[in-house]
């Protein structure tokens, strides 16, 4: 199943456009473009309770990629009042669509801030330097999602693995380390001004 197959498939081209240079069009599950051996098969998720920020941010698994062969795959993200997601950085291979569930989302792309409220949309290619924060005094959840890589596993490593109780103090020698390895497997790029701008961001509208 391809890329623009199964957004179809989930009414999301038509609520997107064309994006004809967002590499929608091209791109299959193996290099012959042939379907996954396996068909893929039918899940449903029950409802939850909203994920809860606890004070910074915080993600939750729905989708996996490997339950839909790879193609798709996302998470729901919570984000305390003023605070700061990642340093700007770009991805290799994974392109991102964002759906606001609650709050407003403000996401740079490139050299442009844009603002997502409840219910807005936001695509975000591969090779393009974005990052996104809280700048409200309220709560922000939205829903990130994935396609071609399973990404949802990236985060879960970072936001529920890499952590003080498991050895790895933010900071650390062997948090960093296995970070580094992290953004290599999963094609993040970070410009060396990367950290010198998130710090400029947070400045600029008052973020922690």
């Amino acid at each position: 199943m391809e890329r623009r197959d199964f957004l179809q498939a989930a009414g999301l081209i038509a609520a997107l456009g064309a994006l004809p240079n967002s590499g929608l069009l091209a791109h299959s599950n193996d290099s012959t473009g042939n379907a996954p051996s396996d068909p893929l098969q039918p899940f449903f998720l029950p409802p939850m309770a909203p994920l809860a920020h606890n004070g910074g941010m915080d993600i939750r698994v729905w989708v996996r990629s490997k339950t839909t062969g790879g193609v798709y795959s996302c998470v729901e993200c919570a984000v305390a009042p003023k605070i700061m997601g990642p340093p700007p950085h770009l991805h290799k291979a994974l392109d991102e669509l964002m759906y606001v569930l609650e709050g407003t989302a403000s996401v740079l792309v490139e050299n442009e801030v844009v603002e997502i409220p409840a219910g807005g949309w936001h695509f975000r290619p591969r090779n393009l330097k974005h990052t996104f924060w809280n700048g409200s005094e309220k709560p922000l959840r939205f829903v990130d999602m994935y396609f071609n890589q399973p990404f949802e596993e990236f985060l879960e490593r970072l936001f529920h693995e890499l952590t003080p109780e498991n050895g790895y103090p933010r900071g650390s020698e062997q948090f960093q380390k296995e970070r580094d390895r992290l953004n290599e497997e999963f094609g993040l790029v970070y410009a060396s001004t990367a950290f010198e701008e998130r710090q400029t961001i947070m400045k600029k509208y008052g973020l922690n």
